[in-house]
């Protein structure tokens, strides 16, 4: 594991070290926007990612500005001069709520997401900052093998349509139930994921099948009993949401009721895995 054993000023150290490191890696500069210019072309470059109604921006110039003023985190990852990715988030009590992230979609597979994290670590690092909060959609399974498995974030809460109607093209027609995650930046775990690629952790042989596909990939509940229990979602649920969105529906629901239920009861998601499975732990019976 890396060693922050150093104190505050190490940890801050290694942080920055580990951010300049993910940059370096991905091909990017990121750094803190503080121009209109600056805000405007964010406020685009997200609407191109979420596509939401032309009335209805996700962000806004004005809001950005106001975040920026107020010292919360408005990052852009820059190649050369043309901006390929934005990360906003805003002071919270438990530290930083990361509310809105994008990637250029001609600049994605790149780690550019990874070094927006990363860099994001570091500056709440620099200012005693040790939590971040995020939201993201259960159901999209490379997000949570991005946040659960390779950051290293812990699953908190799961909120059941959350942003209640959304008009997005991400997002419309399909509830808009979020996995609350934690991000505790000092954690050794958290920092040696920072610098290091991600190793698949192993696969509890009897892990309960709690839910799963059937033969027409639609999801088939199981039993919930166990110490171990694994929860899998579908490997493309915006594809599906195209060709199929009954199934797609169907997927949500049945979430929601295991994952949510599960949660809801005390478990602890422990991991995520690459063939798209949360792998939850139940409490053990009193």
């Amino acid at each position: 594991m890396l060693r922050t054993g150093g104190g505050v000023s190490e940890l801050v150290d290694v942080s920055a070290a580990a951010s300049d490191l993910a940059q370096r890696r991905s091909g990017v500069t990121i750094r803190q926007l503080s121009q209109e210019a600056e805000f405007r072309e964010a406020c685009a470059l997200l609407d191109r990612v979420w596509r939401p109604p032309a009335d209805s921006p996700l962000i806004t110039m004005a809001l950005l500005r106001g975040f920026e003023h107020s010292g919360s985190y408005v990052a852009g990852a820059y190649e050369a001069h043309r901006l390929i990715g934005v990360c906003v988030g805003f002071l919270a009590e438990a530290g930083l709520h990361s509310h809105i992230a994008g990637v250029d979609a001609r600049a994605r597979g790149h780690n550019i997401g990874f070094a927006l994290k990363v860099h994001q670590r570091a500056w709440c690092l620099e200012r005693s900052l040790t939590k971040v909060t995020w939201t993201y959609d259960p159901l999209v399974s490379r997000n949570a093998y991005f946040n659960l498995a390779k950051l290293g974030a812990v699953a908190e809460e799961y909120l059941p349509d959350f942003y209640g109607v959304m008009d997005d093209s991400v997002n419309k027609g399909q509830g808009s139930d979020r996995l609350l995650v934690g991000w505790n930046l000092a954690d050794p775990a958290v920092a040696e994921a920072c610098i290091r690629p991600h190793r698949q952790a192993p696969v509890p042989t009897d892990a309960a099948p709690g839910l799963d596909a059937d033969a027409d990939g639609l999801p088939v509940r199981g039993p919930l009993d166990g110490p171990c229990v694994s929860v899998r979602i579908p490997s493309d649920i915006e594809t599906l949401r195209r060709e199929r969105p009954a199934a797609a529906q169907a997927w949500r629901s049945a979430l929601r009721e295991t994952l949510g239920g599960l949660l809801a009861d005390g478990a602890a998601v422990t991991g995520f895995t690459r063939d798209g499975r949360y792998l939850v732990e139940r409490k053990a019976d009193r």
